[in-house]
């Protein structure tokens, strides 16, 4: 059997029940299981990258999307200081997400070198 995010058992989800609004955002949304073996697939066909950014997207599943836009506007250049990255970063990983936290501080160090962070 294999289940939804929502746990709802994905037989269950059918174009019809979609039709009559049986069906939620959850029941469609991605599960970080489903992105690990994805990833694991990924590294046994030799593609480390896309093995670190599926594993980096399953950590994201968790929070709410409004957030992981917000994290997207601040990795911009010249959005945010070194200290606003920082404390995103603290809050990725106090959350479970420490590889996207990793990338966060891999970003700030790149921007400050190229002179690509805000000023503030």
């Amino acid at each position: 059997m294999t289940t939804a995010r929502s746990g709802r058992d994905s037989s269950e989800i059918t174009l019809d029940a979609v039709r009559d609004g049986l069906v939620s955002i959850d029941d469609i949304r991605i599960h970080p299981d489903t992105l690990e073996h994805q990833a694991t697939v990924a590294e046994a066909n030799a593609n480390p990258q896309l093995a670190a950014n599926l594993r980096r997207a399953a950590e994201l599943t968790g929070l709410p999307d409004d957030e992981v836009l917000a994290v997207y506007d601040a990795l911009r250049p010249r959005r945010s200081t070194t200290v606003q990255l920082e404390t995103i970063a603290a809050s990725l990983e106090s959350r479970g997400a420490a590889l996207n936290a990793a990338l966060v501080r891999e970003a700030a160090a790149a921007y400050a070198r190229r002179g690509l962070l805000a000023e503030g």
